[in-house]
């Protein structure tokens, strides 16, 4: 679900949104460069949560040895 938000920034910051990014890719462009600084937490506990699933990280592993032999014999 999405929320509007108004926020107040400077008057060239805004014309230079406008020019550099296009008018209606602005709210896009905010969040992409926003998500990593207020969602990181809970990614991170994603990540702790995966790697506690013994079961999960043993077939990780077992994948990750299995196509090492893929990459062996590439020319470089």
């Amino acid at each position: 679900m999405q929320k509007k938000l108004t926020i107040t920034i400077d008057e060239q910051v805004y014309d230079g949104l406008h020019t550099a990014i296009g008018r209606r890719n602005i709210s896009q462009f905010i969040e992409s460069l926003v998500r990593p600084h207020v969602l990181g937490l809970q990614l991170e506990a994603a990540y702790e949560q995966m790697a506690a699933d013994e079961d999960r990280e043993a077939e990780a592993l077992d994948w990750a040895e299995a196509t090492i032999g893929d990459v062996a014999d590439e020319p470089r």
